[in-house]
C-alpha cells in the first residue's frame, strides 16, 4: 500500500522524457565519442613511452 503516488510521479517523469523535445547538440556528441579534440581523460600508468617505467629505474 501507499505505492500510488510513487507510481504516479514515475509515470509523469517517463511521459516528460518521452514527449519532450531537447535540442541536442550532435556535433559536440560526435566529438566527445570519437575520442578527439583533446588529451585523454586519465594517464595510463602502465604506458611503455612513460619515463616512470623504464628498466633502469627499477634496478637503482
Amino acid at each position: 500500500m501507499g505505492r500510488g503516488r510513487a507510481k504516479a510521479k514515475q509515470t509523469k517523469v517517463a511521459r516528460q522524457l518521452k514527449y519532450s523535445t531537447q535540442n541536442t547538440d550532435f556535433d559536440s556528441l560526435q566529438r566527445e565519442l570519437s575520442g578527439g579534440g583533446g588529451e585523454p581523460p586519465y594517464a595510463d600508468p602502465w604506458s611503455e613511452d612513460d619515463s616512470r617505467n623504464s628498466e633502469d629505474d627499477w634496478r637503482r
